[in-house]
């Protein structure tokens, strides 16, 4: 599945809202999404992360960067050591100090970082925007639902009317999810820009699902890990206040038991 970075200024996902909240816009509309990582018990579907990856390196990577994940990590999502290397070295370079030049990357490097034209780092990108908003000040939609991070991503990038406007020398794309309903990033997506390699319909909405999926596990990658523990802590805790209530029981028997006369 892995292919040569390809070269170029293709728009990819701009996620914060840099370019105009156009007075006159729609209202924003978050799609509630259903992704296999939500609620308690949810887990990552390693086959929609590796075709977020996919995604991101074919089409998201020539602006965006993840400076925050290393490349090691990659192995979460499946990938033997050798692929990792293989995918490392062939599609990204780092800058060594000690060679004072670029060389191929490693799994002990990061993403690296692209700036170039001022596009956002996509590390956290998951985490650090709201989808739902409830009440102010009370957060009950982000209670119940979740932040709505990947919900976000994916609605905005499914979120594309097809019309457009010239406003102060800078094209404009209606997007029902963008705040003020209007973008200055052009469409990233298009059906059928990746193929697959497990044959996954790459439709707009499926890619954008797959890449909201790949960015939260890129700002979360231990999530798992995290619900395992607090599953623990609730029966280790559950479990202890059974034996407090019956040893408070059994200590108070004989003074409880006792009737007044």
């Amino acid at each position: 599945m892995f292919k040569k970075l390809a070269i170029g200024a293709a728009f990819a996902i701009a996620l914060i809202p840099a370019a105009s909240n156009a007075a006159g816009g729609g209202e924003q509309h978050i799609e509630d999404f259903h992704f296999s990582f939500e609620g308690p018990f949810g887990t990552w579907d390693q086959n929609q992360l590796q075709r977020g990856l996919q995604i991101y390196t074919e089409v998201c990577a020539a602006c965006h960067g993840l400076r925050y994940v290393p490349l090691r990590d990659l192995e979460a999502l499946g990938y033997s050591e050798e692929e990792v290397i293989a995918y490392s070295a062939e599609n990204f370079e780092v800058f060594d100090p000690e060679e004072d030049d670029f060389r191929p990357a490693t799994p002990v490097d990061h993403f690296p970082v692209n700036d170039g034209v001022g596009a956002p780092d996509l590390s956290l990108m998951a985490k650090a925007r709201a989808g739902f908003h409830g009440p102010y000040g009370l957060g009950i939609n982000q209670l119940v639902k979740g932040m709505g991070g990947p919900e976000y991503i994916a609605s905005l990038l499914d979120g594309y009317t097809g019309e457009e406007k010239e406003e102060a020398g800078t094209v404009l794309y209606e997007n029902t999810a963008f705040p003020g309903g209007w973008i200055s990033m052009a469409p990233p997506l298009s059906e059928d820009q990746v193929e697959f390699a497990d044959g996954h319909p790459a439709t707009v909405e499926a890619m954008s699902e797959d890449i909201a999926a790949f960015l939260m596990w890129t700002a979360e990658p231990k999530m798992m890990e995290r619900k395992y523990s607090g599953f623990v802590g609730v029966v280790f805790l559950t479990l202890l206040s059974v034996l407090l209530y019956l040893v408070n029981k059994r200590l108070w028997a004989g003074v409880k038991g006792k009737k007044e006369h």
